[in-house]
């Protein structure tokens, strides 16, 4: 559980909010929140919000959260987001549906935004393919590094069929090796590398490594380069790197790989599949 969440569920769930609006939905979840004496300079946002399928009258609010956290002697700056259910009075943290046992928490998020769609982020296919997948990606997730390749090399035979829009997202905690062999990835695309994220696949390291001469010493081994400690911390690859974390945010992605088929996030990850490419 996020750990917003953990400071504002005792309090939310199923309280009341009188029927309200947006604003005011919005307002009561600040508020709630920095109730908490720990909890300091709270900032509410909405990234959209959807009815829940199969659960009449409830809508999920999709959330993002900002603000000062003291833990101990120390004051942590946060930035996550939550995912909220309303009915009519009535507000809650989880939502499950007792015949399916479909937990929608886990099911559902917003729609991934037209304008994140850029050439920055699209390795595969034409800008104005049929369909479009997203695909937010850690290299050193073990699922990833089954899916990414297979999946991608499926769809790079159909470009004007498929336009691939490709994020990193490396898990750092649980993967501490990854956001550096991110960080060189992205060099090697700003050099014009190409084929870059299928190879990326490839590198062998350590996950747990955390020196970032051993990491980026895999890398160039593996894609025959000779990039720098300097080179992997310019200013445009520090950029693209925030970029991807920021959409990521916005997008509500919490583990890897997640996968969005023409705006609408696949749970399945093979939505892709069911298209007639000939």
């Amino acid at each position: 559980m996020l750990l917003m969440q953990k400071l504002s569920a005792t309090l939310l769930l199923c309280a009341n909010v009188f029927a309200a609006g947006d604003a005011e939905i919005l307002a009561y979840l600040k508020k709630g929140i920095a109730s908490n004496p720990n909890v300091s300079n709270v900032e509410v946002g909405m990234n959209g919000k959807k009815a829940v399928p199969g659960m009449s009258g409830w809508q999920a609010y999709f959330v993002a959260i900002e603000a000062d956290v003291k833990q101990g002697a120390e004051t942590r700056h946060i930035n996550q987001n939550g995912t909220y259910f309303i009915s009519g009075d009535t507000i809650a943290t989880e939502l499950v549906n007792i015949k399916t046992g479909e937990r929608y928490n886990d099911t559902m998020a917003p729609d991934f935004p037209a304008q994140f769609y850029t050439k920055n982020n699209l390795i595969s296919g034409a800008a104005n393919a049929k369909h479009k997948v997203v695909i937010f990606s850690d290299p050193l997730c073990p699922f990833c590094r089954r899916y990414v390749p297979e999946t991608l090399s499926y769809m790079q035979k159909y470009p004007a069929v498929f336009g691939v829009y490709y994020f990193h997202y490396p898990l750092s905690t649980l993967h501490p090796a990854a956001a550096t062999l991110t960080r060189a990835a992205i060099a090697a695309e700003q050099a014009g590398m190409e084929n870059v994220t299928m190879r990326l696949y490839t590198v062998e390291v350590n996950v747990n490594e955390k020196d970032e001469s051993k990491i980026l010493e895999a890398f160039n081994k593996t894609f025959k380069t000779k990039f720098t400690l300097a080179d992997i911390r310019r200013p445009s690859v520090v950029k693209q790197f925030e970029s991807d974390q920021k959409v990521a945010q916005t997008a509500m992605i919490s583990g890897t790989p997640t996968v969005f088929f023409n705006g609408k996030k696949d749970s399945s990850k093979n939505k892709y599949k069911e298209i007639k490419v000939k």
